[in-house]
Protein backbone atom coordinates (compact mmCIF):
# COMPACT_ATOMS: atom_id res chain seq x y z
CA UNK A 1 0.00 0.00 0.00
CA UNK A 2 2.88 2.18 -0.81
CA UNK A 3 1.16 5.66 -1.98
CA UNK A 4 3.56 7.27 -4.85
CA UNK A 5 4.12 10.52 -5.37
CA UNK A 6 1.50 13.15 -6.74
CA UNK A 7 -1.57 10.82 -5.29
CA UNK A 8 -2.08 13.64 -2.39
CA UNK A 9 -1.60 17.76 -3.08
CA UNK A 10 1.60 19.32 -1.47
CA UNK A 11 -0.46 20.89 1.59
CA UNK A 12 -1.76 17.62 2.97
CA UNK A 13 1.70 16.00 1.77
CA UNK A 14 3.36 18.71 4.45
CA UNK A 15 1.01 17.91 6.55
CA UNK A 16 1.35 13.97 6.51
CA UNK A 17 5.12 15.29 6.83
CA UNK A 18 4.89 17.18 9.92
CA UNK A 19 2.47 14.28 11.42
CA UNK A 20 4.77 11.66 10.89
CA UNK A 21 7.84 13.28 12.34
CA UNK A 22 5.98 14.09 15.25
CA UNK A 23 4.99 9.91 15.43
CA UNK A 24 8.95 9.31 15.16
CA UNK A 25 10.20 11.71 17.90
CA UNK A 26 7.61 10.43 20.55
CA UNK A 27 8.40 6.82 19.28
CA UNK A 28 12.43 7.49 19.82
CA UNK A 29 11.76 8.48 23.41
CA UNK A 30 9.49 5.22 23.81
CA UNK A 31 11.41 3.11 22.55
CA UNK A 32 14.30 4.21 24.85
CA UNK A 33 12.13 2.29 27.55
CA UNK A 34 11.17 -0.10 25.65
CA UNK A 35 14.66 -0.90 24.39
CA UNK A 36 16.29 -1.07 27.81
CA UNK A 37 13.84 -2.98 29.65
CA UNK A 38 14.32 -5.92 31.08
CA UNK A 39 12.34 -8.66 27.98
CA UNK A 40 11.18 -10.79 30.71
CA UNK A 41 9.66 -7.72 33.50
CA UNK A 42 9.89 -5.13 31.28
CA UNK A 43 11.14 -2.75 34.15
CA UNK A 44 13.18 -0.18 33.27
CA UNK A 45 14.18 1.71 36.45
CA UNK A 46 17.73 2.49 36.45
CA UNK A 47 19.88 0.72 34.57
CA UNK A 48 18.46 -1.54 31.73
CA UNK A 49 17.37 -4.58 33.10
CA UNK A 50 18.87 -8.33 32.86
CA UNK A 51 18.92 -9.05 28.70
CA UNK A 52 17.97 -5.63 27.70
CA UNK A 53 21.32 -5.51 25.41
CA UNK A 54 19.64 -8.28 23.12
CA UNK A 55 16.57 -6.23 22.12
CA UNK A 56 18.20 -4.07 19.87
CA UNK A 57 19.38 -6.12 17.54
CA UNK A 58 15.71 -8.31 17.59
CA UNK A 59 14.29 -5.38 17.06
CA UNK A 60 16.33 -4.51 14.03
CA UNK A 61 15.95 -8.42 13.09
CA UNK A 62 12.03 -7.30 13.19
CA UNK A 63 12.74 -4.89 10.72
CA UNK A 64 14.35 -6.71 8.45
CA UNK A 65 11.36 -9.95 8.22
CA UNK A 66 9.31 -7.10 7.91
CA UNK A 67 10.82 -5.79 4.83
CA UNK A 68 11.39 -9.68 3.37
CA UNK A 69 7.77 -10.56 4.23
CA UNK A 70 6.64 -7.27 2.40
CA UNK A 71 8.06 -8.45 -1.02
CA UNK A 72 5.76 -11.83 -0.83
CA UNK A 73 2.73 -10.31 -2.75
CA UNK A 74 -0.36 -12.88 -2.36
CA UNK A 75 -3.42 -12.97 -4.39
CA UNK A 76 -6.40 -12.00 -2.83
CA UNK A 77 -8.78 -11.19 -5.53
CA UNK A 78 -8.67 -11.66 -9.43
CA UNK A 79 -6.14 -9.34 -10.39
CA UNK A 80 -5.70 -7.57 -7.00
CA UNK A 81 -2.82 -8.94 -4.83
CA UNK A 82 -2.02 -8.00 -1.02
CA UNK A 83 1.74 -7.63 1.29
CA UNK A 84 1.74 -7.84 4.53
CA UNK A 85 2.07 -4.20 6.30
CA UNK A 86 4.16 -5.30 9.10
CA UNK A 87 2.59 -2.86 11.98
CA UNK A 88 0.93 -4.97 14.14
CA UNK A 89 3.91 -7.89 13.97
CA UNK A 90 6.04 -5.16 15.17
CA UNK A 91 4.04 -3.79 17.63
CA UNK A 92 3.81 -7.42 19.28
CA UNK A 93 7.14 -8.48 18.82
CA UNK A 94 8.80 -5.63 20.00
CA UNK A 95 6.49 -2.93 22.06
CA UNK A 96 4.18 0.09 19.77
CA UNK A 97 7.18 2.81 19.81
CA UNK A 98 10.02 0.25 18.70
CA UNK A 99 7.48 -0.88 16.15
CA UNK A 100 6.80 2.70 14.61
CA UNK A 101 10.41 2.65 14.28
CA UNK A 102 11.02 -0.80 12.62
CA UNK A 103 8.60 -0.12 9.77
CA UNK A 104 9.68 3.54 9.49
CA UNK A 105 13.05 2.04 8.39
CA UNK A 106 12.00 -0.15 6.27
CA UNK A 107 9.40 2.18 4.61
CA UNK A 108 12.38 5.30 4.10
CA UNK A 109 14.83 2.15 2.85
CA UNK A 110 12.27 1.16 0.14
CA UNK A 111 11.31 4.68 -0.51
CA UNK A 112 15.08 5.89 -1.21
CA UNK A 113 16.34 2.75 -2.67
CA UNK A 114 14.64 1.10 -4.61
CA UNK A 115 12.06 3.40 -5.68
CA UNK A 116 8.94 1.87 -3.65
CA UNK A 117 6.76 4.38 -2.12
CA UNK A 118 6.81 8.11 -2.68
CA UNK A 119 9.92 10.44 -1.76
CA UNK A 120 7.08 13.18 -1.07
CA UNK A 121 5.05 10.95 -0.08
CA UNK A 122 7.08 9.72 2.62
CA UNK A 123 5.31 11.27 5.83
CA UNK A 124 1.76 9.61 4.23
CA UNK A 125 3.03 6.34 4.20
CA UNK A 126 4.78 6.37 7.64
CA UNK A 127 1.25 7.91 8.70
CA UNK A 128 -0.61 5.51 7.52
CA UNK A 129 1.64 2.37 7.06
CA UNK A 130 3.23 2.68 10.13
CA UNK A 131 1.72 4.55 12.90
CA UNK A 132 -1.85 3.81 12.16
CA UNK A 133 -1.23 0.49 11.45
CA UNK A 134 1.04 0.30 14.81
CA UNK A 135 -1.32 2.20 17.18
CA UNK A 136 -4.60 0.29 15.65
CA UNK A 137 -3.29 -3.15 16.34
CA UNK A 138 -1.60 -2.27 19.95
CA UNK A 139 -5.05 -1.24 21.40
CA UNK A 140 -7.27 -4.28 19.63
CA UNK A 141 -4.52 -6.26 20.89
CA UNK A 142 -4.35 -5.41 24.58
CA UNK A 143 -7.51 -4.96 25.00
CA UNK A 144 -8.09 -8.79 23.92
CA UNK A 145 -5.43 -9.61 26.13
CA UNK A 146 -7.21 -8.18 29.12
CA UNK A 147 -10.80 -9.54 28.38
CA UNK A 148 -9.48 -13.21 27.40
CA UNK A 149 -7.70 -15.52 29.45
CA UNK A 150 -3.95 -15.57 29.85
CA UNK A 151 -2.37 -17.89 27.95
CA UNK A 152 -0.06 -18.43 24.54
CA UNK A 153 -2.79 -19.32 22.63
CA UNK A 154 -4.33 -15.99 23.57
CA UNK A 155 -1.49 -14.33 22.76
CA UNK A 156 -1.48 -15.63 18.92
CA UNK A 157 -5.46 -15.19 17.94
CA UNK A 158 -5.29 -11.56 19.59
CA UNK A 159 -2.41 -10.79 17.18
CA UNK A 160 -4.46 -12.63 14.47
CA UNK A 161 -7.29 -10.07 14.49
CA UNK A 162 -5.13 -7.11 15.70
CA UNK A 163 -3.27 -7.58 12.42
CA UNK A 164 -6.35 -8.17 10.40
CA UNK A 165 -8.13 -5.25 11.99
CA UNK A 166 -5.46 -2.76 11.43
CA UNK A 167 -4.75 -3.39 7.50
CA UNK A 168 -8.28 -1.57 6.38
CA UNK A 169 -7.84 0.84 9.52
CA UNK A 170 -4.69 2.13 7.23
CA UNK A 171 -6.31 2.03 4.03
CA UNK A 172 -9.80 4.25 5.89
CA UNK A 173 -6.90 6.48 6.97
CA UNK A 174 -5.58 6.89 3.67
CA UNK A 175 -9.15 7.24 1.88
CA UNK A 176 -9.85 10.19 4.67
CA UNK A 177 -6.51 11.92 3.31
CA UNK A 178 -7.51 11.38 -0.48
CA UNK A 179 -10.78 13.09 0.62
CA UNK A 180 -8.59 15.70 2.03
CA UNK A 181 -6.16 16.42 -0.48
CA UNK A 182 -6.56 14.26 -3.53
CA UNK A 183 -5.26 15.47 -6.74
CA UNK A 184 -7.84 13.84 -9.32
CA UNK A 185 -11.75 14.20 -8.82
CA UNK A 186 -13.07 10.98 -7.77
CA UNK A 187 -15.90 9.46 -5.89
CA UNK A 188 -15.00 9.22 -2.99
CA UNK A 189 -17.52 7.12 -1.19
CA UNK A 190 -16.93 4.26 -4.22
CA UNK A 191 -13.06 4.64 -3.40
CA UNK A 192 -13.65 3.96 0.27
CA UNK A 193 -15.41 0.90 -0.25
CA UNK A 194 -13.25 -0.20 -2.69
CA UNK A 195 -10.01 0.36 -0.22
CA UNK A 196 -11.86 -1.03 2.95
CA UNK A 197 -13.02 -4.39 0.94
CA UNK A 198 -10.01 -5.51 -0.71
CA UNK A 199 -7.82 -4.11 2.40
CA UNK A 200 -9.97 -6.94 4.67
CA UNK A 201 -8.96 -9.24 2.01
CA UNK A 202 -5.64 -8.31 2.77
CA UNK A 203 -5.86 -8.43 6.40
CA UNK A 204 -6.79 -11.57 6.45
CA UNK A 205 -3.46 -12.60 5.24
CA UNK A 206 -1.51 -10.13 7.55
CA UNK A 207 -3.33 -11.71 10.43
CA UNK A 208 -2.44 -15.21 9.14
CA UNK A 209 1.01 -14.44 8.64
CA UNK A 210 1.64 -12.19 12.30
CA UNK A 211 -0.22 -14.95 13.92
CA UNK A 212 2.18 -17.69 12.59
CA UNK A 213 5.26 -15.50 12.90
CA UNK A 214 4.20 -14.50 16.93
CA UNK A 215 3.01 -18.13 17.43
CA UNK A 216 6.13 -19.49 16.33
CA UNK A 217 8.36 -17.08 18.71
CA UNK A 218 6.26 -17.34 21.55
CA UNK A 219 6.34 -21.14 21.54
CA UNK A 220 10.08 -21.33 21.69
CA UNK A 221 11.07 -18.16 22.93
CA UNK A 222 7.86 -16.44 24.87
CA UNK A 223 10.58 -14.13 26.74
CA UNK A 224 11.26 -11.82 23.47
CA UNK A 225 7.79 -10.94 22.31
CA UNK A 226 7.12 -7.72 24.33
CA UNK A 227 3.02 -8.59 23.75
CA UNK A 228 3.78 -11.93 25.98
CA UNK A 229 5.49 -9.86 28.95
CA UNK A 230 3.71 -11.31 31.86
CA UNK A 231 2.59 -14.27 30.91
CA UNK A 232 4.50 -16.23 33.57
CA UNK A 233 2.73 -16.73 36.69
CA UNK A 234 4.22 -15.45 40.10
CA UNK A 235 5.67 -18.21 42.36
CA UNK A 236 2.86 -19.29 45.16
CA UNK A 237 2.89 -20.64 48.68
CA UNK A 238 1.00 -23.30 50.41
CA UNK A 239 -0.06 -21.92 53.29
CA UNK A 240 -3.09 -23.33 55.68
CA UNK A 241 -4.05 -25.40 52.26
CA UNK A 242 -4.73 -22.41 50.22
CA UNK A 243 -2.39 -21.25 47.65
CA UNK A 244 -1.37 -17.55 48.61
CA UNK A 245 1.51 -15.28 46.55
CA UNK A 246 4.82 -15.82 47.77
CA UNK A 247 6.74 -12.72 49.53
CA UNK A 248 9.10 -10.93 47.13
CA UNK A 249 12.07 -12.11 48.99
CA UNK A 250 11.18 -15.23 48.84
CA UNK A 251 10.81 -15.66 45.05
CA UNK A 252 13.20 -17.52 42.79
CA UNK A 253 16.41 -15.63 41.73
CA UNK A 254 16.36 -14.07 38.02
CA UNK A 255 17.65 -16.64 35.54
CA UNK A 256 20.50 -15.79 34.07
CA UNK A 257 19.44 -13.93 30.42
CA UNK A 258 19.42 -16.56 27.76
CA UNK A 259 21.47 -16.42 24.57
CA UNK A 260 18.94 -14.93 21.50
CA UNK A 261 21.90 -16.04 19.18
CA UNK A 262 19.65 -18.91 17.47
CA UNK A 263 16.74 -17.07 16.88
CA UNK A 264 18.56 -14.13 15.63
CA UNK A 265 20.47 -16.10 13.35
CA UNK A 266 16.86 -18.39 12.52
CA UNK A 267 15.08 -15.16 11.67
CA UNK A 268 17.79 -13.57 9.88
CA UNK A 269 17.88 -16.36 7.41
CA UNK A 270 14.32 -16.72 7.16
CA UNK A 271 14.73 -12.93 6.00
CA UNK A 272 16.88 -13.95 3.47
CA UNK A 273 15.43 -16.88 1.97
CA UNK A 274 11.98 -15.07 1.88
CA UNK A 275 13.37 -12.32 -0.09
CA UNK A 276 16.54 -14.03 -2.16
CA UNK A 277 14.18 -16.79 -3.30
CA UNK A 278 10.90 -16.47 -2.29
CA UNK A 279 9.94 -13.39 -3.59
CA UNK A 280 10.70 -14.35 -7.08
CA UNK A 281 7.31 -16.52 -6.87
CA UNK A 282 5.33 -14.05 -5.12
CA UNK A 283 2.19 -12.66 -7.30
CA UNK A 284 2.98 -9.95 -10.31
CA UNK A 285 -0.44 -8.51 -9.66
CA UNK A 286 -0.94 -5.28 -8.54
CA UNK A 287 -1.31 -4.48 -4.39
CA UNK A 288 -5.17 -3.40 -3.39
CA UNK A 289 -4.08 0.34 -3.37
CA UNK A 290 -2.79 0.20 -6.78
CA UNK A 291 -5.99 -1.74 -8.16
CA UNK A 292 -8.16 1.13 -7.04
CA UNK A 293 -6.25 3.53 -8.03
CA UNK A 294 -6.11 1.94 -11.41
CA UNK A 295 -9.65 1.42 -11.40
CA UNK A 296 -10.98 4.57 -10.35
CA UNK A 297 -8.65 7.11 -12.25
CA UNK A 298 -6.63 8.21 -9.19
CA UNK A 299 -3.13 7.01 -10.62
CA UNK A 300 -3.83 9.51 -13.46
CA UNK A 301 -1.70 12.28 -10.88
CA UNK A 302 1.09 9.50 -9.98
CA UNK A 303 4.55 11.60 -10.57
CA UNK A 304 7.39 9.31 -11.56
CA UNK A 305 10.05 8.52 -8.22
CA UNK A 306 12.84 10.80 -8.07
CA UNK A 307 15.14 7.46 -8.24
CA UNK A 308 13.30 5.56 -10.63
CA UNK A 309 16.52 4.98 -12.64
CA UNK A 310 18.60 4.08 -9.53
CA UNK A 311 20.85 0.54 -9.33
CA UNK A 312 18.16 -1.07 -7.03
CA UNK A 313 14.37 0.27 -8.39
CA UNK A 314 11.92 -2.34 -8.87
CA UNK A 315 13.83 -4.63 -6.90
CA UNK A 316 15.91 -5.89 -9.27
CA UNK A 317 20.17 -4.59 -9.72
CA UNK A 318 20.84 -3.06 -12.81
CA UNK A 319 22.97 -4.30 -14.94
CA UNK A 320 22.17 -8.21 -13.69
CA UNK A 321 20.27 -9.41 -16.61
CA UNK A 322 18.98 -12.50 -15.14
CA UNK A 323 15.31 -11.69 -13.99
CA UNK A 324 15.64 -14.47 -11.23
CA UNK A 325 19.07 -13.27 -9.91
CA UNK A 326 18.37 -9.45 -9.99
CA UNK A 327 15.46 -9.73 -7.83
CA UNK A 328 17.08 -12.45 -5.11
CA UNK A 329 20.03 -10.28 -5.37
CA UNK A 330 17.80 -7.18 -4.36
CA UNK A 331 16.33 -9.18 -1.77
CA UNK A 332 19.17 -9.98 0.25
CA UNK A 333 20.87 -6.49 0.04
CA UNK A 334 17.63 -5.28 1.54
CA UNK A 335 17.33 -8.01 4.07
CA UNK A 336 21.19 -6.65 5.15
CA UNK A 337 21.13 -2.99 5.02
CA UNK A 338 18.11 -3.11 6.79
CA UNK A 339 19.09 -5.28 9.57
CA UNK A 340 22.09 -3.10 9.74
CA UNK A 341 20.01 0.37 9.84
CA UNK A 342 17.65 -0.72 12.09
CA UNK A 343 19.86 -2.18 14.62
CA UNK A 344 21.95 0.41 14.39
CA UNK A 345 19.51 3.18 15.21
CA UNK A 346 17.93 0.90 17.88
CA UNK A 347 21.14 0.44 19.43
CA UNK A 348 21.89 4.31 19.72
CA UNK A 349 18.23 4.23 20.91
CA UNK A 350 18.64 1.99 23.92
CA UNK A 351 22.14 2.92 24.92
CA UNK A 352 20.45 6.65 25.14
CA UNK A 353 17.60 5.04 27.20
CA UNK A 354 20.01 3.55 29.25
CA UNK A 355 22.55 6.08 29.69
CA UNK A 356 19.75 8.35 30.56
CA UNK A 357 17.71 5.99 33.04
CA UNK A 358 21.06 5.64 34.40
CA UNK A 359 21.62 9.62 35.26
CA UNK A 360 18.23 9.86 36.72
CA UNK A 361 18.59 7.20 39.35
CA UNK A 362 22.41 8.60 40.45
CA UNK A 363 20.61 12.10 40.78
CA UNK A 364 17.95 10.58 43.21
CA UNK A 365 20.36 8.60 44.78
CA UNK A 366 22.80 11.95 45.07
CA UNK A 367 19.33 14.20 46.22
CA UNK A 368 18.61 11.28 49.00
CA UNK A 369 21.78 11.61 50.33
CA UNK A 370 21.82 15.01 50.37
CA UNK A 371 19.18 15.06 52.42
CA UNK A 372 18.96 15.37 56.45
CA UNK A 373 17.38 12.59 58.50
CA UNK A 374 14.47 13.17 59.90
Amino acid sequence: MHVPDGFLDAPTSLATGVTAAGAVALSLRGARRELSASPVTGATAGAAGPGAERTAPLAGLAAAFIFAVQMLNFPVAAGTSGHLLGGALAAILVGPFTGVLCVSVVLLLQAIMFADGGLTALGTNITCMAVVTVVVAHLVFRTLLRVLPAGRSTVTASAFVAALVSVPASALFFTLLYAVGGTTDVPIGRVAAAMGGVHVLIGIGEGVITALTVGAVVAVRPDLVHGARGLARPLKLKVNGELVDAPAHQAAPAAAPRSSRAVWLTGLAASLVLAGFVSFYASASPDGLEKVAADHGIDKAAEEHAVADGPLADYGVGGVDDERLSAGLAGVIGVGVTAAVGTGVLLVVRRRGTARSAADGAAVREGAAGRPEA
